[in-house]
């Protein structure tokens, strides 16, 4: 490998917004050595599905007032 090309790999602490801690090594470059996270899989709402049911039943209510289509069959 050519030197001087590649950037450095460095151990980091990772902080999950829950405050859970991991090491691992990475290439960012943060001054402290620890990287702070807003969001990740206890927080996000595509892991936790907090917002699928609710935005599912919006788009059925509407697409039965844009159509017309009843329960009744």
């Amino acid at each position: 490998m050519k030197k001087g090309i590649h950037p450095d790999y460095k151990e980091i602490t990772v902080l999950m917004s829950d405050g859970t801690e991991i090491t691992t090594r990475s290439t960012m470059d943060v001054k402290d050595g620890v990287y702070r996270s807003e969001v990740d899989s206890k927080n996000h709402p595509f892991y936790t599905k907090s917002n699928t049911f609710t935005s599912t039943a919006g788009r059925v209510d509407r697409f039965k007032r844009r159509y017309g289509k009843g329960d009744d069959k």
